[in-house]
């Protein structure tokens, strides 16, 4: 008895040369396939060609992201104290990273999208969870009210919830032997 697969179908419309095809995840949303309707095919056609250019607007953030990081070290360290640094510019400086690592994950999942037609539901929730904590570690709390507060940890326990329960496998329950 053959076993199922799990790797992804191509869709029809695209090519399917010098594709990196992996297994897919459960927790990735295939979509429908292509409509035999030429208006529906049409209008798929311009959310791919929209997706493409947000892929080359993004990489453009990255590298200005990039291009900022290094702007921002240079700053720190040529005010006054002279190449040190306080706890502030450390914070500024990991939040420069932490924008230039979320806007990477984004562009991830762009290109996931555009190679397998999928829409990659955890690394969406994985992404979340990383621009939540990005504000959580440039947050000051003294300026902060406490229903502020308890609203960023619930979102922070939602998503870590939801993280968990999309990626959560069972373990294959223990044979008995005879």
């Amino acid at each position: 008895m053959d076993k199922p697969t799990t790797r992804p179908t191509i869709s029809p419309s695209r090519p399917s040369s010098n594709r990196n095809l992996r297994d897919m995840d459960s927790a990735e949303e295939k979509l429908p396939p292509i409509a035999e309707d030429g208006l529906i095919k049409v209008l798929q056609f311009v959310i791919h060609f929209a997706v493409k250019v947000l892929a080359v607007l993004m990489t453009l953030v990255i590298l200005w992201g990039v291009a900022d990081v290094f702007y921002v070290i240079y700053q720190r360290l040529m005010t006054a104290p002279f190449m040190l640094l306080t706890v502030t510019d450390i914070l500024a400086i990991f939040g420069s990273f932490l924008s230039v690592l979320i806007a990477i994950e984004i562009f991830i999942n762009i290109t996931v999208y555009i190679k397998y037609d999928a829409l990659p539901i955890r690394m969406v929730i994985a992404t979340a969870l990383m621009a939540i904590a990005r504000k959580v570690i440039m947050m000051d709390f003294k300026d902060l009210d406490w229903p502020y507060i308890i609203a960023i940890a619930a979102v922070i326990v939602a998503l870590g919830m939801t993280y968990w329960l999309i990626s959560y496998k069972p373990k294959p329950a223990p044979q008995n032997e005879r």
